[in-house]
């Protein structure tokens, strides 16, 4: 493998696992309690796994990032551009969650690092903790449990409700929106959603073309939606008088979506019901932190509020989406590792190739990420003139491309020289040869 500095599996033929021809050991750097079964993957493949429960600091991220060649984590840990920076092997980034906002995705790119999630593995998950939050929240039965461990009965039904009838507003339309959709239905709920694309609703639900028009006719506002620039603080102090009097907003999205500050004042003047919250700007590293107002000068405040539900980031915390999570990942960083296959990756070109098979021994393949500019493919055909090419797949994603090539009979004195003239074109971000 070397940086410039600055498979589709056969059905019936066996393909044959690549290694990297230079014999690096290929070591992982796994973080924030990632499953196990994901860990013994890796494991059973002969990387060397160092596995943390707990997230890393950018500053702990730079001294010792170096020395690896993937890294998992998952929403805690931030993988900036100076991390990247001192990133000197690492190939690929697995981020085992849904969101990939925590990575300098662009920064990725440019140093032909790309980077996978699981979009899909934990919406069922968040999908079912949210209609768990509307049961609790509007039969009051959070507060009445509380009560009753501090040895108080209070029996009532002031003020707690059927969901059936009342109205569920989801912002934000994606994978989670729409399956809390029809799980909402299901209670006899109406749903409404507001979404920046047009989305062809599941089952009853409809779209509204305004935020405001949602939140004046639901009873329950529900987020999920990623944590961007347009979407910082897009619950505030003017949305939430927009909301209905006696309504409750709802925030397993990401913590920056709501300003909590805002939502505070909204649940003491008693013009919101209630609210449950999953997610914080600020989260402790690990479990047993404290959740306290030098972490959010807010803390205290917020956790003394009557009808809040607070939970310690736990959407898509089931075993079975960590199990699906962990798979998936796992296995699209695998992919990558071996086979040099992105597909699937948010931030690069999608290539791949079918693969090697074991009887095709005299193979090797290229993976070349380069600047997408004129005349870079001609500079790498040329350099591949004297081989034969069984198969060369390209594809490029804004300022990056990407290369991958299947070629015979290179020989080992042959290979030093192919290596340095492909990796010394003006144009190379990172030149790899799997065998």
């Amino acid at each position: 493998m070397r940086r410039k500095e600055s498979s589709a599996r056969d059905p019936i033929r066996q393909p044959k696992v690549l290694h990297p021809l230079e014999n690096e050991n290929l070591r992982l750097l796994i973080l924030e309690n990632i499953s196990q079964e994901a860990v013994r993957a890796f494991e059973s493949q002969g990387f060397q796994v160092d596995h943390h429960t707990r997230s890393f600091s950018e500053k702990e991220l730079i001294e010792k990032i170096g020395s690896y060649h993937a890294i998992g984590i998952r929403s805690k840990t931030k993988i900036t551009q100076r991390v990247l920076s001192a990133a000197s092997k690492l190939l690929v980034i697995g981020c085992f969650c849904i969101g990939t906002n925590q990575v300098d995705l662009d920064a990725a790119a440019e140093a032909g690092i790309p980077v996978f999630n699981s979009p899909f593995s934990n919406s069922r998950s968040v999908a079912e903790l949210v209609m768990s939050e509307l049961v609790a929240l509007s039969r009051q039965y959070f507060e009445r449990s509380w009560e009753m461990r501090n040895g108080r009965w209070n029996k009532q039904s002031k003020n707690c409700y059927e969901l059936r009838g009342k109205t569920l507003g989801i912002i934000g339309y994606g994978h989670i929106g729409s399956q809390l959709s029809v799980l909402a239905e299901a209670f006899g709920m109406r749903v409404l959603f507001h979404d920046v694309m047009n989305i062809m609703p599941l089952g009853s639900a409809r779209q509204v073309e305004h935020l405001a028009a949602l939140l004046s006719q639901s009873d329950f506002v529900t987020l999920h939606v990623p944590e961007i620039p347009e979407t910082t603080n897009m619950i505030s102090t003017r949305e939430l008088r927009q909301m209905k009097k006696g309504a409750y907003l709802i925030n397993n999205a990401r913590g920056r979506v709501v300003d909590i500050p805002a939502l505070i004042q909204a649940v003491e003047s008693k013009h919101l019901a209630g609210a449950a919250m999953d997610v914080f700007p600020y989260e402790p590293a690990a479990n047993g932190d404290p959740f306290d107002d030098q972490l959010n000068s807010w803390a205290t405040k917020l956790c003394s509020l009557p009808n809040v539900i607070l939970t310690p980031h736990i959407g898509g915390s089931t075993e079975e989406a960590q199990r699906m999570i962990g798979e998936e990942v796992s296995q699209a960083l695998s992919r990558f590792l071996n086979y040099g296959s992105t597909i699937s990756a948010v931030n690069f070109p999608e290539v791949d190739l079918r693969a090697i098979t074991a009887e095709q021994g005299n193979y090797i393949r290229l993976c070349y990420v380069h600047k997408n500019k004129p005349g870079v493919l001609r500079q790498l055909n040329d350099a591949l003139a004297p081989y034969n090419v069984e198969k060369q797949y390209s594809d490029s994603k804004g300022d990056i491309a990407y290369v991958m090539a299947d070629i015979a009979d290179v020989s080992p004195s042959d290979f030093s020289k192919l290596r340095d003239r492909i990796s010394n074109t003006e144009a190379s971000i990172l030149t790899r040869f799997l065998a």
